[in-house]
C-alpha cells in the first residue's frame, strides 16, 4: 500500500496584516520633550528651539489636572520640573498661571534663562507644534488618579488631536503609552489614531506581538537599554515601527538604523537630527 500523504498545514496563527506598515529605510528623529539640552523640556521653549535645531518631530509628554485640562509634563509630580511640589491632579487651570516651569533650567553660563515659562496646557503645545510646523509624538502618561482622570486625560487628548487636525493638517500624530487600557480607550475614541506601544528595559518581550496586534498599533517603541538586534529586526520583519528611547550618541543612533529601527527619541535633536533621512 502507498502512504496518503497529507499537506502540511498553514500555520495557525499568522500575524495579522498591518494597514500601514512603516517602510524599510524610514530613519525618524524625535526630540524627547522638546530640545532639553537646549530649553526646559516639554515647554512651549522646548518645542521652539527644537524646531530651530531643524526637528520635524518632537515628542511630548501628557497627563491630567483635576478640571479636566491635559497639561504637558512627564513626571506625576510637579517636583523635578517646576517651582511647586506634590502631584497636580487637584489643580485647575487657573492654578498654573502662577507656576514656574523653566527657572530650574540653567543654561551652560550659569544663567536661568527661561525663568517664568509656563508648564504648558496641551492645547499651547500642539498651537507651537501648527504654527512650527511640527510633526509630534504624544505620549499618555499612565496616570495615576484613577480610572476616571485617565478616561478624561484620553477624551481630552482626542479632542485636541482633532483640532490640530482641522487646523494643521500637514503635522502627523502618533499617540504612544506604556498603558495598553489608554492605548485601547484612544482606539475606540478616535479609530484613525496612530498609535505606538512603549516599553520599559527589561520587559518581558515575548508577547509583544500579541500586545501588538490587540491594540492595532503601528511601532513598538523600546527602551534603549539593553536592546538588541535580534528584536528590532524581528519587529520590523512584520512591518511594525521600531522608535528607540533615549539616544544621545550619534554612534549608537547609526547603529539602531543599522539594525533597521525606523526611529530615536534624543535629547539633542540640535547634534542627531542630521541622521534623518527619510520621514
Amino acid at each position: 500500500m502507498t502512504a496518503v500523504e497529507h499537506p502540511s498545514p498553514a500555520p495557525p496563527y499568522e500575524p495579522l496584516p498591518l494597514p500601514r506598515p512603516v517602510p524599510a529605510g524610514t530613519r525618524v528623529v524625535l526630540g524627547h520633550r522638546g530640545a532639553p539640552s537646549l530649553a526646559p523640556e516639554n515647554t512651549l521653549a522646548s518645542i521652539r528651539r527644537a524646531a530651530r535645531a531643524g526637528a520635524s518631530w518632537v515628542e511630548i509628554d501628557v497627563d491630567v489636572i483635576g478640571d479636566g485640562t491635559p497639561v504637558v509634563i512627564h513626571d506625576s509630580t510637579l517636583d523635578r520640573t517646576t517651582d511647586r511640589t506634590g502631584p497636580y491632579y487637584a489643580l485647575s487651570r487657573e492654578d498654573l498661571e502662577g507656576i514656574d516651569a523653566g527657572a530650574w533650567f540653567i543654561a551652560e553660563d550659569g544663567s536661568r534663562p527661561y525663568a517664568g515659562e509656563p508648564l504648558p496646557t496641551l492645547g499651547q503645545a500642539l498651537g507651537v507644534i501648527a504654527a512650527e510646523g511640527l510633526s509630534v509624538n504624544v505620549e499618555i502618561k499612565p496616570c495615576e488618579a484613577g480610572a476616571r482622570a485617565c478616561a478624561d486625560l484620553v477624551d481630552a487628548v482626542a479632542e485636541h488631536l482633532d483640532r490640530l487636525a482641522s487646523c494643521a493638517p500637514s503635522s502627523q500624530v502618533v499617540v504612544s503609552s506604556f498603558n495598553p487600557l489608554l492605548l485601547e480607550r484612544m482606539a475606540r475614541r478616535r479609530p484613525a489614531t496612530r498609535l505606538a506601544l512603549l516599553m520599559e528595559a527589561g520587559m518581558p518581550v515575548g508577547d509583544w506581538r500579541s500586545r501588538a496586534e490587540m491594540l492595532g498599533v503601528e511601532a513598538v517603541n523600546p527602551a534603549d537599554e539593553g536592546l538588541e538586534r535580534a528584536l528590532v529586526e524581528e519587529i520590523r520583519a512584520l512591518g511594525y515601527g521600531v522608535n528607540v528611547w533615549t539616544v544621545n550618541s550619534p554612534e549608537r543612533a547609526e547603529e539602531l538604523f543599522s539594525w533597521g529601527a525606523s526611529g530615536i527619541f534624543t535629547d539633542r535633536i540640535h547634534e542627531l537630527g542630521r541622521l534623518v533621512t527619510e520621514m
